[in-house]
């Protein structure tokens, strides 16, 4: 595929992929349309939004099962959304079975329509720019959320069911002209890739995700409603933070370092929106403040962890397994927080008891971040949020090889190997880059981890920046 047709294909998936976000956003997922019909209608709102919580984390954590390539992934796509434009059309008459049962259907579909977006995601966008496509995704769609928002909350709840159904139609056109199985250059290399197992990594980032987003299960239950008053406002402000957010993370510059540190920013600003509930009263000015803290928080993780599980996609054979996962977490979260928060509710706990859980639930996180961040190091540390080697000095890269002994001298070649390994290359493009063939790397490679008394490059890399860690305390 030339690179004209890349970047067509990557605008393609980008766009049917923000209509499809926009609907999720707007009407399936804790969306102001299902709201808005439900207060309409005087339904109970929780039973319905917890039966598609469910149902959308069902989609995402079992699809991967059974889409196991790109023909299939946009046939399920189509089929999916499709189906989701079905489930939704009971919504314009009265409340009854089919709202539940088109709950159900929306939510599981459109579920297994994001998770296997994971395919696309790797054939059609570069490595390393993927934080980009996933930026713009959530950009474009909490854009016209805002837009969708505004007239079902303002103006008509139908109309915006309508447009929630039509962005479902628009996205479905895009989706339809992509190509069914073609992938770029780049990523027919990426199988060679062997930095060991995915599995440790993706664990922790999973209990990562869910724990912090407990705190958005929260959000909506607890915060969300305590301003209930200032519906006009809240319908367009409520994404402007989160948005601002992610525009800011997507166009920082690649090669920055310490990008790792913008997660504790953002927790101290989940910290900050808290604590500003808690303080502060519910008018208007007090809204603005906390809800900027805390969707501009939701912004930065939530890019973190669409753009490292974006990169990991090269590690695995079926994206929307790994994608799909990863996401649920996030799902599972807010889930798990906003049956916390009814339970807040029901018992009537006071905004500074509502606090502590929070701030809790931020402490674990904080716990969980350095180990999270080595474990990530190892398999993408070439992530603009994670680079550690790449943003050394030469001299730096050189004292960290020399400050660890080894079992015996290594050669001339084999540091230059070993620099190599340590900058991301994987044993073809060590070849190329020293006119070797790959079973010479690969004997240069077993000899080095034989003089380091290593097994692999996980291995490898992780006690060299052991080391590094020490020598820096």
């Amino acid at each position: 595929m030339n690179r004209h047709k890349l970047l067509n294909s990557r605008r393609l998936s980008v766009a049917g992929f923000s209509f499809l976000f926009t609907y999720i956003l707007s009407f399936q997922f804790e969306g102001q349309v299902l709201y808005s019909l439900l207060d309409m209608h005087g339904a109970d709102a929780d039973t319905y939004i917890l039966v598609a919580i469910i149902a959308h984390f069902a989609g995402l954590f079992t699809c991967g099962l059974f889409i196991k390539s790109q023909a299939a992934a946009k046939n399920m796509m189509l089929a999916g959304m499709g189906l989701c434009l079905a489930a939704t059309l009971p919504f314009f008459f009265a409340p009854s079975s089919l709202w539940l049962g088109g709950l159900i259907i929306s939510g599981y579909f459109s579920g297994c329509s994001v998770a296997v977006w994971g395919f696309f995601l790797k054939a059609f966008t570069p490595e390393n720019r993927r934080i980009k496509s996933c930026a713009d995704v959530l950009i474009y769609s909490n854009l016209l959320m805002i837009g969708v928002n505004v007239v079902a909350v303002n103006r008509s709840t139908f109309i915006g069911l309508s447009l929630a159904i039509l962005c479902l139609v628009i996205g479905m056109a895009f989706i339809w002209m992509l190509p069914a199985d073609q992938e770029n250059e780049q990523n027919k290399t990426s199988k060679n890739k062997t930095y060991g197992s995915i599995k440790n990594p993706i664990i922790l980032l999973c209990l990562f995700v869910f724990i912090i987003t407990i705190n958005s299960g929260l959000m909506y239950q607890v915060i969300n409603p305590a301003f209930d008053h200032l519906t006009g406002l809240v319908s367009w402000y409520w994404a402007v933070p989160y948005i601002v957010a992610l525009a800011i993370m997507r166009n920082l510059p690649m090669k920055e370092a310490k990008h790792s540190k913008i997660l504790y920013i953002g927790m101290a600003m989940i910290i900050g929106a808290f604590i500003s509930f808690m303080l502060l009263k519910r008018n208007t000015t007090d809204y603005l403040i906390v809800d900027t803290l805390m969707l501009g928080a939701c912004g930065i993780f939530d890019l973190f962890w669409w753009s490292i599980l974006g990169e990991m996609l090269d590690y695995s054979d079926n994206p929307a397994q790994i994608f799909g996962i990863g996401l649920s977490a996030n799902v599972f979260g807010v889930l798990c927080g906003g049956v916390l928060g009814m339970a807040v509710t029901s018992i009537g706990l006071s905004g500074a008891e509502v606090t502590v859980i929070a701030l809790t639930v931020v402490c674990v996180t904080l716990v969980m971040l350095p180990p999270l961040n080595r474990q990530l190091v190892l398999l993408l540390k070439s992530h603009v949020y994670l680079a550690v080697y790449d943003n050394m000095s030469q001299s730096q890269q050189t004292d960290i090889v020399r400050q660890i002994k080894t079992l015996d001298p290594l050669t001339v070649r084999e540091q230059e190997v070993l620099q190599l390994i340590l900058s991301g290359k994987s044993n073809r493009e060590i070849a190329e880059a020293l006119f070797i063939s790959e079973s010479t790397v690969k004997t240069h490679t077993r000899n080095i981890f034989s003089k380091y008394d290593v097994g692999s490059r996980s291995e490898l890399i992780s006690t060299l920046l052991k080391n590094q860690r020490v020598n820096d305390t």
